[in-house]
């Protein structure tokens, strides 16, 4: 007999969202009246907030990292764990924001789209009021994060909500929703470089230019997904601009991101080691080039989710990068 969590969601019955596995702990352990909400926040998908963290952890790692000596104490060169926590309660709850926000924005679009169609507004599972309260509850807990901050976090954290507030309604005037979206998901190489120093500086400045490209281009992989719906219902994005030469920008894209991260290494002084990290996930991102076929959804959604793998190398480059610089005397 078909369970609840294996029946995709429609305006007839409650169950899993289309694009969401059936095995989530999300449709194993939550009651199901609250299956509609951790959709919404996509609770059932966490790659999203894996993606809007790593921008965050890098520049906290940057920043511990920059300019480490031979000799420096050990906990001088590692990100503080405080931050790296803060961060990730922020991403999961502004994540979730975000896409409720987007849903209720997008509602008309998600259903007349396939994959779409299945969310918890569009099938009914929810009603707008419901969604906005949801909303503002989310935006709390992000705020209740970034009030933890010095000041010039706090107002720099605060600044993201103007790009994230137009995010939803590029896709229907320009070919570039996906900048919109680099954008708002590295701001946080801006806000973990910030929190750690009470300013801004270069570094931080080129690991968000460098994180937007990265977000263009895995979510230009990404848009590949609904590339015939969009083009139905008018929707835009840097997947139906590149098309069949979606390759070759990525190979555009991913360069530059990974040369401005590497641009950010060096102005920041980071141990020669950390760059490991950066060529381990140049590598992968490669890979993805190589393996994408642009006419499967299902290897499209398996490519953008292994960027998530490209944080943890970039990220763990840096860790021990500074550590490599305190240890090395010891050999």
């Amino acid at each position: 007999m078909t369970s609840e969590k294996d029946i995709i969601q429609s305006t007839q019955a409650r169950g899993r969202v289309f694009d969401a596995p059936s095995g989530h702990w999300v449709y194993r352990t939550l009651p199901n009246w609250l299956w509609p909400y951790a959709q919404l926040a996509r609770w059932d998908r966490p790659i999203g907030w894996w993606l809007l963290l790593w921008p965050c952890w890098w520049a906290t790692a940057l920043a511990a990292a920059a300019g480490a000596k031979t000799g420096a104490p050990l906990w001088s060169v590692l990100p503080s764990p405080y931050h790296l926590v803060l961060f990730l309660i922020g991403a999961i709850a502004m994540r979730g924001a975000g896409c409720t926000y987007n849903d209720l924005a997008d509602e008309d679009i998600d259903n007349k789209v396939a994959r779409t169609r299945s969310r918890p507004l569009p099938s009914g599972q929810v009603t707008r009021k419901q969604a906005k309260i949801f909303l503002v509850f989310q935006a709390l807990v992000g705020l209740a994060v970034v009030v933890q901050f010095n000041l010039f976090t706090i107002f720099l954290g605060i600044g993201s909500l103007v790009i994230v507030a137009i995010y939803p309604f590029m896709k229907r005037i320009t070919n570039w929703p996906q900048l919109v979206l680099g954008l708002a998901f590295s701001w946080g190489a801006l806000v973990g470089w910030s929190a750690h120093f009470g300013s801004l500086d270069w570094p931080a400045a080129l690991l968000y230019a460098g994180s937007i490209l990265w977000v263009i281009g895995y979510d230009t992989i990404y848009a590949h997904q609904d590339k015939e719906d969009d083009a139905l219902v008018g929707v835009h994005s840097t997947a139906r601009l590149f098309g069949s030469r979606t390759r070759e920008a990525l190979i555009v894209l991913y360069g530059g991101a990974l040369a401005l991260f590497l641009g950010a290494f060096a102005v920041a002084e980071v141990p020669m080691p950390a760059v490991a990290g950066l060529l381990a996930a140049g590598a992968h991102m490669y890979r993805q080039i190589m393996t994408l076929d642009i006419d499967n959804p299902n290897e499209c959604l398996r490519l953008f989710k292994s960027n998530t793998v490209v944080g943890w190398l970039i990220f763990l480059g840096l860790v021990f990068g500074g550590l490599w610089t305190v240890v090395k005397p010891l050999f």
